[in-house]
């Protein structure tokens, strides 16, 4: 077995420079936006998703060593191994990336990278710290090792998606060739993505290739007359990791401990984040949808407008937490 470097530690370097980069062509053009206190909290998240990493790594680990023995197959390390890893790799990613915006136990994980009301290469950056208790490796990141891909190629290949999506959180990017962003996620693609306009919302899941929100009816473009407006549905008005860190797990306990019945307690934990017994919160369902019929009257249509065609919405809100 060839020995793999981590990409992530490679990048690290690379990152911070472009960081400081990219904050130098904000001072001098205006065209992006930093926040001092908002990198901060999102470069603490960084530091301790690569400490939790170290910590808890191992669960995700074991758990893969342990289903390695029902393997389908012996692939080896030949190089189109590699591809074939990547791009499956690639569209788990998307279903996982998915499911984390559709089921609250995930989102809560998850809603930290979307916290940040700027968007810019430290927002990258502001990732969990908690993500192997969410368990949700067993249920995306067991494929390819069951299909016989070596352990060490999946989370090289992972690493690298990780590092790929890195670039594409910035407004200092508009829009590459046109062949590169039909096929592949790019900044442009990926502010939709973060975005809490209704139009944006739930779309563009990809990792590094956007083929597959074409494919499966998620892919939304980024239109020049609606711009990107960030954040969540109540914005945390705070820069404290740790309760940036926690507070949808917070929530998720508060409700499930108040639930009145069982559906509702399996309601308020895995339902989509914004979920409640009587509709009386914000998904982003419901939001779309009235959205949609605000767009409608506005046209004096008695149907739902197009979204293509609709004009700019008013603020509105992300996912709820």
């Amino acid at each position: 077995m060839p020995e793999l470097p981590d990409p992530i530690l490679i990048a690290i370097p690379f990152f911070v420079a472009l960081i400081v980069a990219e904050m130098i062509y904000a001072r001098m053009t205006g065209k992006a936006e930093f926040e001092p206190k908002d990198t901060a909290a999102s470069l603490a998240m960084g530091l301790g998703n690569t400490v939790s990493g170290v910590l808890l790594g191992f669960i995700a680990l074991a758990w893969f060593a342990y289903i390695e023995r029902f393997a389908l197959f012996d692939i080896g390390w030949a190089w189109w191994a590699f591809v074939i890893c990547f791009v499956l790799d690639d569209f788990l990613y998307y279903w996982s990336h998915r499911f984390a915006h559709t089921v609250r136990w995930w989102w809560a994980d998850h809603v930290i990278h979307h916290s940040s009301q700027h968007y810019n290469l430290s927002t990258a950056l502001r990732q969990p710290w908690l993500s192997p208790l969410t368990f949700k490796f067993i249920f995306f990141g067991s494929w390819l090792v069951l299909l016989g891909f070596p352990i060490a190629m999946v989370a090289f290949v992972g690493a690298l998606n990780l590092v790929y999506q890195f670039w594409i959180h910035t407004e200092a990017v508009k829009r590459l060739p046109a062949p590169i962003e039909w096929l592949f996620n790019t900044p442009s693609h990926h502010r939709v993505h973060h975005a809490t306009n209704p139009l944006y919302l739930d779309r563009n899941y990809a990792g590094v290739f956007i083929i597959w929100d074409r494919m499966f009816g998620t892919f939304q473009k980024e239109l020049d007359e609606e711009k990107c407006r960030y954040g969540i549905v109540k914005n945390l008005g705070t820069y404290n990791p740790i309760r940036i860190c926690l507070h949808e797990w917070v929530g998720i306990v508060k409700d499930v401990s108040s639930a009145r019945s069982l559906r509702d307690a399996l309601g308020y934990w895995l339902g989509p984040p914004g979920w409640s017994p009587d509709g009386s919160r914000e998904s982003s369902k419901i939001i779309k949808a009235r959205w949609a019929e605000e767009q409608a009257a506005r046209r004096g249509e008695t149907g739902p407008a197009s979204p293509r065609e609709a004009p700019a919405a008013q603020p509105a809100a992300a996912p709820a937490e």
